[in-house]
This record gives C-alpha cells, sequence and structure tokens, in this order.
C-alpha cells in the first residue's frame, strides 16, 4: 500500500515537472514569436509579422500581448474592424490582457472620441506594477498614430516612461516620434540620439535622425547618415525607403541632377518593396511614392497588383483614378474616382477631387483638331467645376493646379469655359497665381460677354465679375496697364453712373501708369491712348467742356487724321 502510494507520488511528481517545463518552453517559445514579430513590424514585413502573430494568438490564447499586437498591425493598415475583433479577443485572455484596452483606445481616438479613448487608457494602467512603463510607451504611440493624433498628449504620456527609465529605448524612440510628429525639430533630435545611444542596435532611431536632416533639406547629410544604417544592415528596409525620398529630394533640388536622381530614387523604392515582403501597406506607400515622382505607368502597374491582393481596398481606387488619368484612360479614371468619392468613410483628399474634375473635364470637352469647335457636354462640364470646388475646399494649395488647366481652355478661345475654371482658382486668395488667375478670369469673361446683350441677367452678372476680377489685379499690381483697360472697357458697356465712373478712373488710371513708364511703352500703346482720350471726352462732355475738349487735343496729337476723335470733335462743339 504504501509503495503503491510512492509510486503514485513520483508519477505526480514527474507529471507536475514536465508540466512546468513544458510551460517554461511555452512561454521561452512565446517570448521568441513576440520578438520576432516586433522585428518583423519594426522592418515593415507586416504580413510576416501577422503570420507570426496569428500563430501565437492561436497556440498561447492565455497570453494578450500577441493579440494587441496583432491590433496594432491591423491599425497600422487602416483595417480598424480586424484590429478591434483581435483586441476583443485579447481582454479575455489570462494575462497581459488590459494592454488591448490601448488599442481600443486609439480607435476610439481615430474615431474623434477622446474621452472614450482615455477611459480605456485609464483601464490599461490601473493595475500596472511600480516599474511597469511599457503601457505608458503604447498609450503615446497610439496619441501619435492616431487619425486625430494628440502629440502634446502623447509627449505627457512617455515622459511618465521617462520618469521610470530615463534610459529605455523603446520609450525615447517613441518621444522622438512625437516630438517630430509635432514639429519640435530639436527634441526630437535629442530623443532619438538617446535612444540609439541607450540601445546601439536599434537601426530605427539612427535612421529617423537621417530622417530629421531629410526633412530640413540637408539631402547630402541626410544620405550620409541613412549610408551608415546601411552600412550596419543593408538588409533593413525602411532605410531603403528613406534613402529613395532622399534622393528624390536631390532630384527636385538640382535639375540637373532630376533624372538621374530619380532613377536611384525609384530603385531604392524596389529595394524597400523587396524587403518588405510586397504587403498591401508597404504597396501603398510605394503607390503614393510614384504619384510624387510622377511615374504614373509604374502607378497604374502597382495598382493593378494590389487589386488583385485587396479587391475591396478604396485607396487603390485613388491610385487606378490618378494613374488612368495621367495615362489617358479617361473613363477608367472618371470610374474609379466617382467611386471613391462617393463613399463619405474614405479619407477623400483634395487631389482626390482635383483628378475627378480633370477627368470630367477632358470627357466634357474632347479634344478637336484644326479650328474644329468640340461639342461640349455642359452638364459633365458643370459637375467637373464643383469637384473643382471641393478640391479647392478641402485643400486650398490645389487652387494653383488650376491655372494651368484653365490656360488650355483659354488659348484655345473658350472663354466662358476658361472662366469657369478660373473664378475657382481665384477663390484662394493665399494661391500663387492669384494675380494671373484673377487676370485671366477677367479677359475670359470680357471675351466672351463683351458682344452679347448686357440686359441678360447672365450677361450683366459675367462682366460685373470681370470688373471685380480686374479690380483684384488692380489692388495686387497697380502697374498692371493692361488691367486697367479691360477694367475701363467692361465697365463702360454698363449703365450705372457707378460703372461710368469707373470707366473715367480705369482709363486715367493706364494712361497714367503707361505714361510712367516712358515714351517707348506710350508709343507701343499709342491706339490705347487714343481709344482712353476719346473715352474720357465722352465722360466729361456734360460735366466738364474744358477737360472733354483737352483729352480729344490730346486724341488728335497723337493721330491727328483719326475719324472717330474728328467726329467727337464735331458731335461736342
Amino acid at each position: 500500500m504504501k509503495k503503491s502510494k510512492i509510486i503514485n507520488t513520483t508519477k505526480m511528481n514527474k507529471i507536475k515537472f514536465f508540466s512546468v517545463v513544458f510551460l517554461a518552453l511555452g512561454y521561452t517559445s512565446f517570448a521568441q514569436d513576440v520578438d520576432a514579430a516586433k522585428k518583423a513590424i519594426d522592418g515593415e514585413q507586416y504580413e510576416k509579422a501577422k503570420s507570426i502573430l496569428k500563430e501565437a494568438v492561436k497556440n498561447t490564447p492565455d497570453n494578450g500581448k500577441a493579440a494587441f499586437l496583432l491590433g496594432n498591425v491591423y491599425l497600422s493598415q487602416n483595417l480598424q474592424d480586424s484590429a478591434k475583433i483581435f483586441f476583443d479577443k485579447g481582454l479575455k485572455a489570462k494575462e497581459f490582457a488590459a494592454y488591448n484596452y490601448i488599442g481600443l483606445g486609439q480607435i476610439d481616438l481615430d474615431n474623434g472620441n477622446a474621452s472614450a479613448a482615455q477611459f480605456n487608457f485609464d483601464q490599461a494602467t490601473k493595475d500596472m506594477k511600480k516599474k511597469d512603463l511599457e503601457q505608458y510607451v503604447y498609450i503615446g504611440k497610439a496619441y501619435t498614430n492616431s487619425d486625430n493624433p494628440n502629440f502634446k498628449k502623447a509627449v505627457e504620456v512617455l515622459n511618465r516612461a521617462k520618469a521610470i527609465n530615463m534610459n529605455d529605448a523603446q520609450t525615447l524612440l517613441a518621444l522622438g516620434d512625437a516630438y517630430y510628429r509635432d514639429k519640435n525639430q530639436n527634441e526630437a533630435y535629442a530623443a532619438y540620439r538617446n535612444a540609439a545611444a541607450a540601445d546601439p542596435s536599434l537601426l530605427r532611431a539612427k535612421m529617423q535622425l537621417g530622417v530629421l536632416l531629410k526633412g530640413a533639406k540637408a539631402y547630402t547629410e541626410a544620405k550620409a547618415a541613412l549610408d551608415k544604417v546601411l552600412a550596419e544592415n543593408p538588409n533593413y528596409g525602411p532605410v531603403h525607403r528613406e534613402l529613395a525620398e532622399t534622393y528624390f529630394g536631390i532630384a527636385l533640388a538640382d535639375k540637373s541632377k532630376y533624372k538621374e536622381y530619380t532613377a536611384k530614387a525609384l530603385e531604392s523604392y524596389e529595394k524597400y518593396m523587396s524587403l518588405t515582403d510586397y504587403s498591401l501597406a508597404s504597396r501603398m506607400r510605394h503607390a503614393d511614392f510614384l504619384i510624387v515622382a510622377k511615374d504614373y505607368k509604374a502607378l497604374e502597374k502597382e495598382a493593378l497588383e494590389m487589386k488583385k491582393l485587396d479587391n475591396v481596398n478604396p485607396r487603390i481606387l485613388r491610385y487606378l483614378g490618378y494613374s488612368s488619368y495621367e495615362n489617358g484612360n479617361i473613363d477608367a479614371a472618371i470610374s474609379a474616382l466617382t467611386e471613391y468619392t462617393s463613399n463619405s468613410k474614405n479619407k477623400i483628399i483634395g487631389r482626390d477631387y482635383l483628378y475627378l474634375g480633370m477627368a470630367q473635364l477632358k470627357k466634357a470637352i474632347p479634344a478637336v483638331s484644326g479650328d474644329a469647335k468640340p461639342v461640349i457636354d455642359e452638364t459633365l462640364y458643370n459637375t467637373a467645376v464643383e469637384n473643382f470646388k471641393k478640391a479647392v475646399g478641402l485643400d486650398k494649395p490645389m487652387a494653383n493646379e488650376l491655372n494651368d488647366i484653365g490656360k488650355v481652355y483659354f488659348d484655345q478661345k473658350l472663354y466662358k469655359y476658361a472662366a469657369g475654371i478660373y473664378e475657382v482658382a481665384t477663390s484662394n486668395p493665399n494661391s500663387q497665381n492669384y494675380l494671373y488667375d484673377n487676370f485671366f478670369l477677367g479677359y475670359s469673361l470680357y471675351f466672351e460677354y463683351a458682344s452679347k446683350d448686357v440686359k441678360k441677367p447672365e450677361v450683366l452678372e459675367a462682366l460685373k465679375k470681370a470688373d471685380v476680377a480686374f479690380g483684384n489685379v488692380n489692388v495686387a499690381s497697380p502697374t498692371t496697364q493692361d488691367a486697367h483697360i479691360y477694367r475701363a472697357r467692361v465697365n463702360g458697356l454698363l449703365s450705372e453712373a457707378a460703372a461710368k465712373d469707373q470707366m473715367a478712373k480705369s482709363y486715367e488710371e493706364f494712361v497714367k501708369v503707361v505714361t510712367a513708364k516712358g515714351p517707348e511703352t506710350v508709343e507701343k500703346n499709342k491706339s490705347k491712348f487714343v481709344e482712353s482720350y476719346q473715352e474720357l471726352a465722352r465722360y466729361y462732355a456734360k460735366t466738364d467742356k474744358v477737360k472733354s475738349n483737352d483729352y480729344i487735343a490730346k486724341a488728335l496729337a497723337l493721330e491727328p487724321t483719326n475719324t472717330d476723335t474728328l467726329n467727337l470733335q464735331k458731335l461736342l462743339k
């Protein structure tokens, strides 16, 4: 009996021993998986990271850390629904479940609910031990990486972690990111430098020092910093992307090197792609770069490849729309961008509406050869203009892009359609082309409506807009002589007394401005001087005969045999 009991006890001890061993081995394996996943995430190998973490979640369901990390990967890919599934799953784990409140908190931030986010962050930290700091680091990252970031709050939370351990490399790296995103370059530099010193193997901190230099347009120094990182690990993918963007900065800064360095940039980006598993996320960043580099053939190819990977991801429609337009596939561009902008859940930017408007405009006013007049789709044209308005409404600098578009139709003497585009362009008074756009808006309206019946409301309204446009030029550039004479001509078509007064004032300003430029400029504008003197003589005929006759004399001095001036002289006697 005793012997049996001893044997059973021995068996039980063996079972307990092996259970502890297997448990320890399980935790060791889990820790290795988490480390491998973190390394993959840092290297932007998101598909690899997801594969590792899914296995970890499956094999170790009682540990919530893997679910949290996996959810974060999905958040970085803007896949909020998938992220939430794993955060909710991680909350049910026996250990490290609280980390998943941080992920849910970032989702709240993304959705604009700061109070709900704070509640979740409080849940994540309420049972923290005295020396724990990782939760603060992830909360700081959540504030930095959110669609609705709060960089000041990120710094505040990360400084709590720093107070616990001032040499923790991940804390310092996250602080650098928060300062960098908040445009505090000096603090960002110090944080990245300290992170690299705390952990010399932390390549991202060293890379970010180069990124700061790139942002300051110190491209030579940035390239040197990035080359050092490559020397340590030529297979660290993100640094090839940063190097690509640095090369492109060099190309833009020195036009003589544009072709050479754009080629180097694209080559480096391809290297980045090959090292980051060609995931949808890396392909999208590649596509964003191709837009900046204006390599639309490659962009269309990339967009079609992405479509094979994820046929429902809406951003692919943007890339297809842009590239299809630039490559002449107008219907495909309209289709893709209409679908993309029709969904309010998509993160629509001004350029999306700009490209949609350009595509619609191309279709509305088809190109023709010679002197043939195009058959214009008025409804589609108006829709294009409305999309230009939306583009500028979302992103004021989009107004700069409309200048060249309007000029195309102005040069074709399609003045009505050029005017519609220039009118949108002038809605941003800070546009770099504001003066030019106003001038051509006034020109377009004058040339389109000067010969039409001013009694019609649409004609009267158009001429008044022309007056305002030329007036804007007068204010911004008083010495632009043609703005004065065209403003005078516009007001000469109007019947109100105030318009006639403005007509006279504009003719007088034209004479004054051109006279100040010297005899040679006066001679070049002799016919416009005669016109000005004639109209001023008519204007003053009833109120100041002396002045009226003086202007007739000036007109005859320039052209003694001018029939109109001689007839006016007889009429006013």
